[in-house]
C-alpha cells in the first residue's frame, strides 16, 4: 500500500510538471507503442485526455493533427513490478470504460436508425395476407348485408314449393322409421312380432296410396312401369322430384316384401332361410330402383324447344345417347352384384362346420351371443361355438370371430338384417 501511494503521488507529479521530465507527454505518430528506457508507454486516444489537468489538455492540443498521444509513464529502478501492473490495469480500465460507452452509444444511433428501414420490408411482406384478410372481411360484410334479402328468398322458396318439401320430409321420415323397425323384428329372429311386422305393411302401403291420391292428375305412378307422367311443365325441378317421390315408392314397396318374409313362420323359413331371402329381396330393389328413372330423364334431355331448331334436337340426342351409355355401364355393374347375390342365395352354404356334443360341452353349452342354450351350433375355424342362426347375424356385418377376432370370412353377406339402403337414386 506504501508502494502504491508513492506511486500514485509521483504520478501526480509527473501529471502536474509535465516540464520536468522530457518523456512525460509526447506525440509520436510514427512510433506508436515503442518502449522508452525502463518507463512504459501506451498509445491512447486524444478523448481519454479530457478529464487530464490543463496543462495536460494544452499538451493534447499542440497535436492536432495526429490521432493518438504517446503517454510515457517511467519509475525508479526499486518499482516493483506490482505497482506498475496496478497502473496498468487502472489505464486498461478507463479505456475499456471510455470504448464501451462510445460502442454503447454508437449501438443506439443504430438502433434509432433501424426503425426508418424496418417498416418498408414488413409492409412488403406482409402485403399478401393484409390483402387477403381484406378479401375476406369484404365477403363478410357482403353476407351480412345480404343475409336480410337471402332469408326472405328462402322464405319465399318455401312458401313457393312447400307442398314438395313437405311431401319429401314424410317420405324420408317414413322410411327411416320403417326401415328401423325392421332391422329390429330382423334381429329379434323367433321372438320377433308378427303384429308389428304387419302395423308396418299396413303404414307403408296407405303412405304410399295416399302420395299418389294427393298427386292423382300427375299420374306418378307410371314411373313404376317405366312410362312418363303428365307432368307439365316438364322442367329440371319437375322431373327431380318425381325421380325422387318414385325412388320412394320403390324402397316402400321391398320394405314391405321384407315385412312379408316377416310374417312367415319359422317352420316354413328358418332364420337363415329368411337371411337370404331378405338380402335377395334387397338386391332386387336396388336393381329396379336403378332402372326406374331412365325413361324419365331420356325423356327430358330429348324434348327442346321449337326455337332452338336442328342444333337444339341434335344436342338433346347427343346427350341422350350418352346419358344411356352411361346407364347401361351402371347397370351392368348392378346386374353383375346381383347376380353375386343369388349364386349365395343358392349355394347356401353355412358358416364353419357342425359342432358335436363335446365341443359344445367344452364351450358351457351356452351361446356366447344369444346366451342361451345351442340351436345347430357350429364350430369355427378358431374352435369356438355359436348358434348356426346367431353366427349368420354376426357375419352379415362383420368377418371375423367375435371372441377372439380371428378372421372367418372374406367377405360380408349385406343385407341379412333387413337393412334397406338409403342411395336415393336420382339419375
Amino acid at each position: 500500500m506504501k508502494l502504491r501511494g508513492q506511486n500514485d503521488r509521483s504520478d501526480s507529479r509527473r501529471v502536474l510538471k509535465p516540464r520536468e521530465s522530457p518523456t512525460v507527454m509526447q506525440p509520436n505518430p510514427s512510433e506508436g507503442g515503442v518502449h522508452a528506457g525502463n518507463g512504459l508507454s501506451l498509445n491512447l486516444p486524444a478523448e481519454l485526455l479530457i478529464g487530464a489537468p490543463a496543462a495536460t489538455n494544452a499538451a493534447a492540443a499542440s497535436s492536432n493533427d495526429s490521432s493518438e498521444v504517446r503517454v510515457t509513464m517511467t519509475g525508479s529502478s526499486g518499482e516493483s513490478n506490482g505497482g506498475a501492473s496496478s497502473r496498468r490495469s487502472r489505464v486498461n480500465s478507463h479505456s475499456h470504460t471510455h470504448s464501451h460507452s462510445h460502442s454503447h452509444s454508437r449501438a443506439q444511433l443504430h438502433s434509432s436508425s433501424e426503425p426508418d428501414l424496418d417498416p418498408p420490408d414488413s409492409d412488403g411482406d406482409s402485403g399478401e395476407p393484409s390483402g387477403s384478410l381484406t378479401e375476406l372481411r369484404c365477403l363478410f360484410r357482403w353476407i351480412q348485408k345480404s343475409l336480410p334479402f337471402l332469408v326472405i328468398l328462402c322464405a319465399k322458396l318455401v312458401i313457393q314449393h312447400a307442398l314438395g318439401l313437405a311431401v319429401g320430409v314424410g317420405l324420408l321420415t317414413t322410411f327411416l322409421y320403417v326401415n328401423k323397425n325392421i332391422q329390429t323384428q330382423v334381429f329379434l329372429q323367433d321372438r320377433h312380432s308378427k303384429l308389428q311386422c304387419i302395423w308396418l305393411l299396413l303404414f307403408l302401403t296407405s303412405s304410399t296410396l295416399l302420395l299418389y291420391y294427393t298427386f292423382l292428375s300427375e299420374t306418378l305412378y307410371n314411373s313404376l312401369i317405366f312410362l312418363n307422367p303428365t307432368i307439365e311443365p316438364l322442367g329440371f325441378w319437375e322431373i327431380l322430384w318425381a325421380v325422387g317421390v318414385t325412388n320412394f315408392v320403390i324402397k316402400f314397396l321391398f320394405m314391405g316384401m321384407k315385412c312379408l318374409i316377416l310374417l312367415v313362420p319359422s317352420s316354413l323359413a328358418t332364420y337363415r332361410n329368411q337371411g337370404r331371402w331378405l338380402m335377395v329381396t334387397e338386391e332386387l330393389g336396388q336393381v329396379y330402383q336403378a332402372t326406374a328413372p331412365f325413361p324419365l330423364w331420356f325423356r327430358y334431355l330429348v324434348t327442346y324447344q321449337e326455337s332452338d331448331g336442328a342444333p337444339g334436337l341434335t344436342l338433346g340426342v347427343l346427350l341422350a345417347l350418352l346419358y344411356l351409355i352411361l346407364k347401361l355401364l351402371g347397370l351392368y355393374n348392378q346386374w353383375t352384384s346381383f347376380l353375386k347375390t343369388v349364386r349365395i342365395f343358392l349355394a347356401g352354404k353355412h358358416t364353419g362346420s357342425a359342432a358335436t356334443r363335446a365341443q359344445c360341452s367344452e364351450a358351457g353349452d351356452v351361446c356366447p351371443i344369444c346366451q342361451g342354450e345351442y340351436r345347430e351350433p357350429r364350430v369355427l375355424i378358431c374352435q369356438h361355438v355359436f348358434c348356426d342362426e346367431c353366427i349368420a347375424l354376426w357375419f352379415n356385418r362383420e368377418r371375423s370371430c367375435p371372441l377372439c377376432r380371428t378372421v372367418i370370412t372374406d367377405k360380408v353377406y349385406k343385407w341379412r338384417d333387413g337393412a334397406t339402403s338409403p342411395h336415393l337414386q336420382i339419375y
